[in-house]
């Protein structure tokens, strides 16, 4: 019997796990903040997605495809890969979870790097497997501290690029290097939720083709706008898929989730519009905060990591931007106790955060 209730104790590793802080939306006293916080695209979904959602309501009373049939058609299409390669999820993270709850358990290891998105180190526990995290090099992926902490025990390596919270990014040549090391019996899973944003990138999808222990995630949460709906999904060898498919629950995405998925992906001049807007907003904010003595990576994603000289430094920046109705993200759970995240907002946010960076920093 449990000591904390009359329920049994849960497995071994849950109790280690953190519970997830996401990022803040409301800002008391500012009915309107700009919210930099959580990566999301500013200027929403597609117009057609939400038209697709408003008309997709009236079947609500009707369970939604269980096989994803269109929107693995549509994903196939746009990226020239086969469907039936093609896993779908609540959002990438779940097919993370699907990958973790088929391939490790207790007494094996999953390794990731110490920036590393917060998933993989809460789906290791979540299956009773043991998180090994390795360093990064300024802030990078470093390819040989990842194939050095490879050992006989590890079973899925979880590289995000572009990555995440640093936007740092791995060329394909360092991604095949690092392909090269995986032993059979360990998958190299390259999460690509910003892939949109890096101009030519493919996300590894011709690594996931051409290798069996190779597998790509995506999300539509962050270019497509639609992270309220929670569509994410993989890509890997037929046999792989079809595991993770026996893990995967008959109706995991909602017909709304669906007909939004599907619609927004076949916009691809809103999206391509809201990744151009990005890129350059994204170059005018990293150039203003150099100009003011602040370190930030080279980003290929939609949001830039700001460094400060210090801990107590970022968190005044932080509070200055609250006092100016601006949510960015404080990456301390990533070990960037000095940084803040920042997402890429619309031209207009951009011009405040950087208003308030100079008036923090005593330039104006």
């Amino acid at each position: 019997m449990s000591a904390r209730g009359t329920y049994p104790d849960p497995k071994a590793g849950i109790m280690q796990i953190a519970l997830y802080q996401g990022g803040l939306s409301a800002l008391q006293g500012h009915q309107n903040p700009i919210k930099l916080s959580s990566n999301e695209n500013p200027f929403g979904p597609s117009p057609k997605a939400r038209a697709a959602i408003e008309a997709a309501a009236v079947d609500m009373h009707r369970y939604p495809d269980t096989g994803h049939t269109a929107l693995r058609a549509a994903i196939g299409a746009l990226h020239g890969l086969d469907p039936d390669r093609i896993i779908c999820g609540v959002g990438s993270d779940e097919v993370i979870q699907f990958l973790c709850h088929a391939f490790a358990g207790q007494g094996d290891e999953v390794l990731f790097t110490e920036h590393g998105f917060a998933m993989y180190r809460i789906c290791a526990l979540m299956v009773g497997a043991t998180p090994v995290e390795v360093p990064e090099a300024d802030f990078r992926v470093d390819i040989d501290a990842v194939i050095a902490g490879i050992t006989p025990r590890t079973r899925l390596v979880f590289i995000a690029n572009p990555a995440n919270p640093t936007g740092t990014f791995l060329s394909h040549e360092e991604l095949t290097r690092l392909a090269d090391a995986i032993p059979p019996n360990c998958l190299l899973v390259i999460d690509a939720a910003y892939a949109e944003f890096v101009d030519g990138y493919d996300g590894g999808a011709s690594l996931a083709t051409e290798r069996d222990n190779v597998v790509m995630t995506r999300t539509f949460s962050k270019l497509y706008g639609l992270g309220g709906l929670r569509v994410g999904w993989g890509y890997g060898a037929k046999g792989l898929i079809e595991i993770l498919t026996r893990l995967r629950q008959p109706f995991n995405l909602s017909t709304l989730a669906l007909a939004g998925a599907e619609a927004a992906i076949a916009d691809q001049d809103f999206a391509q519009n809201s990744v151009r807007i990005n890129n350059a907003e994204r170059d005018t904010l990293t150039r203003g905060l150099r100009d003011l003595g602040i370190k930030v990576s080279d980003s290929e994603a939609n949001f830039i990591l700001a460094r400060f000289e210090d801990e107590a430094t970022a968190d005044a920046a932080d509070a200055f931007f609250k006092s100016r109705g601006i949510i960015v993200r404080a990456p301390k759970s990533y070990k960037i106790p000095h940084g803040l995240r920042i997402t890429i907002g619309r031209p207009e946010d951009n011009v405040h955060v950087l208003a308030a960076m100079r008036a923090f920093r005593g330039a104006e």
